[in-house]
């Protein structure tokens, strides 16, 4: 098995098999604010802190490209981005038009459509951050598509220990709370014509072999038009 494999298999299958691990809380204490100790080992997306605010911080993430899966029906996050990490490993394994291998990034993000009630199935896009070194032609692969982020501006609130179906759910609720009667919140609005809980975006950074120090993202994305909040 080839460096890479050694590396990046337990990397993937390790987060795959333990996503319903609950595993006791580490959690910093904070909800913004922690550099995420696996930017520093493998590539993540750059961005400027434009504002850290009560309980959120406002990101401007540069352009980017993600290799997403279609929209993936199902009841539980933890499943649905489960059934995401296994497409997205075969793909970055060279499971693709080129045959070629990728290498792996950090997060892996899982965009939530939730549904109108708790017993009905939710839209889950589950995305892999494109390397620098791909962005310019990645190869296509079925089931998946490119997206091309032009400069976005996020919302994030941060949170320790492992994702499940309920703390997702409570995170991004609380980072809409922070968010009340800011002029993000109206940005936030104006830029989906929806309410800011409708859809957010789940970013998942450790190992599930990290107990200490881990770090998850809630993430609302939205456009700037007319220049920035004052």
């Amino acid at each position: 098995m080839s460096g890479f494999n050694m590396f990046k298999l337990p990397f993937l299958l390790s987060l795959l098999s333990n996503l319903n691990y609950l595993g006791p809380w580490h959690d910093t204490g904070k909800s913004v604010g922690i550099f995420p100790p696996t930017c520093n080992r493998i590539e993540c997306p750059m961005f400027d802190v434009i504002q850290v605010g009560n309980g959120y911080e406002i990101r401007r993430y540069n352009s980017s490209v993600w290799m997403s899966t279609s929209p993936i029906q199902d009841i539980s996050l933890v499943d649905a981005t489960r059934t995401g990490f296994f497409l997205l490993f075969d793909y970055i394994q060279g499971k693709n038009s080129y045959g070629q291998t990728i290498e792996m990034t950090s997060p892996v993000i899982t965009q939530i459509s939730p549904s109108d009630g708790p017993f009905c199935e939710s839209s889950f896009t589950v995305s892999f951050y494109v390397p620098k070194e791909n962005q310019a032609n990645p190869p296509p692969a079925e089931g998946l598509h490119v997206q091309r982020w032009k400069p976005t501006y996020v919302a994030v609130r941060q949170f320790g220990g492992f994702v499940t179906d309920t703390n997702v759910g409570e995170e991004a609720a609380a980072l809409q709370a922070s968010l009340a009667d800011t002029a993000w919140e109206a940005a936030i609005k104006k830029s989906h014509g929806l309410d800011t809980a409708t859809i957010y975006t789940v970013a998942q950074y450790n190992s599930p072999f990290e107990f200490d120090n881990r770090v998850n993202e809630i993430w609302m994305p939205f456009d700037v038009e007319d220049g920035l909040p004052e």
